[in-house]
């Protein structure tokens, strides 16, 4: 059996699988980025997560100590320790140390 096709119809099967090409391109590109939208919500959870711990353990540990007074040195390497952290952290977070230029493309212009 000779299977005889037109132009036209040779065109119109090649037409569906460049569509069918590009609809799988653009839903793998959208799974890609629901994947990595999902990711740094996870991320962000997760380290919201560990600050509260970690803030509830300095606390803890504060308030044991301010609740049975006696030793001052004690009292201030409680208080002091996670107050040098805090601000080492925010001396990072408000130093600008490098300022960041986009990079232009060799070869391409806009």
């Amino acid at each position: 059996m000779m299977l005889q096709l037109t132009p036209v119809e040779v065109l119109a099967v090649l037409g569906g699988f460049f569509a069918l090409v590009m609809v799988w391109r653009a839903s793998a590109k959208a799974t890609r980025r629901a994947s990595e939208a999902a990711r740094t919500s996870v991320r962000l959870m997760s380290l919201t997560g560990r600050v509260l711990v970690t803030a509830a353990a300095i606390v803890g540990v504060q308030w044991i100590v301010i609740k049975h007074p006696g030793n001052e040195g004690l009292l201030l390497a409680v208080l002091g320790v996670p107050a040098l952290f805090a601000s080492y952290t925010l001396t990072r977070a408000l130093t600008v140390t490098a300022v960041d230029m986009p990079q232009q493309k060799k070869g391409r212009r806009r």
